[in-house]
């Protein structure tokens, strides 16, 4: 929901089909992802967060579980986002996994705001036992929040994945970032090792001072598919 149509953004485009999913321990789940090869990845450009326009994403229950507890994740979620936000519409759609496609027992919740210039952030939480439901709505809903808090265009979780593309991509790539998480800063720097590409991180100096934003600018190495 979050990470393909913003890694689009670099100019490929996959898919990917969830035929089973798999909850802890037994795992089991089962995605095919099918793309077409490129020559090379387009730089990007992802500095302008614009404004809020939707809020939705799903609370999800398999096996064992009953899908009350998908409603009061989705319920609590939309309490918390409310004391923040009151003006848009939250869409969290509490579903139960058909049973031929899902393996064990789990539970969950995403939630994904979209903005006017098409960035996504989203905060999620995973259900365990003993964890109260409401208290699995409220984190995710609590991590979206701060997400949207710091000004960037990227959440905490998709900050990192973005690293490989922009250290391949021919060109200069830019994404304003809240605070720069350790897996960030590990993927800069395996990035750097294994390529040409040259990262820097700098602090945003259009946000509110009080704001921790960041400026992650990458001169990618410019890889070249030799078999196209």
């Amino acid at each position: 929901q979050v990470f393909k149509p913003i890694v689009e953004k670099f100019n490929f485009t996959f898919n990917c089909d969830i035929k089973r999913r798999g909850y802890y321990p037994q795992g089991g789940g089962e995605v095919v992802v099918q793309m077409s090869p490129v020559k090379e990845l387009s730089p990007i450009n992802l500095t302008e967060r614009g404004t809020v326009t939707k809020i939705y994403g799903r609370a999800f229950v398999a096996g064992a579980l009953p899908i009350k507890l998908a409603k009061d994740m989705s319920a609590a979620a939309v309490r918390c986002i409310r004391k923040e936000i009151r003006d848009l519409y939250i869409n969290i759609q509490p579903v139960r996994e058909p049973d031929d496609q899902a393996v064990g027992t789990g539970s969950g919740i995403i939630v994904v705001a979209e903005t006017s210039t098409g960035c996504l952030l989203a905060g999620s939480s995973l259900g365990k036992r003993g964890k109260n439901s409401d208290k699995v709505g409220i984190e995710a809903a609590e991590i979206l929040l701060r997400n949207l808090k710091h000004g960037g265009t990227v959440d905490d979780s998709l900050q990192d994945q973005l690293i490989i593309f922009m250290a391949l991509a021919k060109g200069v790539s830019r994404v304003k970032s809240g605070p720069i998480t350790l897996h960030t800063q590990t993927a800069i720097h395996f990035a750097e090792q294994l390529t040409k590409a040259k990262f820097t991180v700098t602090k945003s100096e259009e946000e509110d001072p009080s704001k921790d934003t960041y400026i992650i600018e990458c001169q990618g190495m410019g890889m070249i598919n030799p078999n196209l």
